[in-house]
């Protein structure tokens, strides 16, 4: 049986647009499947985010110089 479906109307940037228009002929795959992809992809990538790389060095190295400030408390 076929999941259900519901539609949504938004609005996007024509340059993307056409891109995944492009990519989803280039594929052979419908642009629905595209955006469901990219919208899966999406949810994934925020449910499982981890700090980039310079991020948590920059803070690791600032909790290292302020060591002393915290263990004064």
């Amino acid at each position: 049986m076929a999941k259900s479906r519901e539609k949504f109307a938004t609005q996007v940037d024509p340059d993307i647009l056409s891109a995944v228009r492009k990519l989803a002929e280039k594929e052979g795959r419908q642009l629905q499947a595209l955006v469901d992809e990219a919208l899966a992809d999406l949810i994934d990538k925020h449910n499982n985010a981890r700090p980039r790389p310079h991020v948590m060095a920059a803070y690791l190295a600032s909790h290292k110089k302020r060591r002393s400030l915290q263990e004064a408390y």
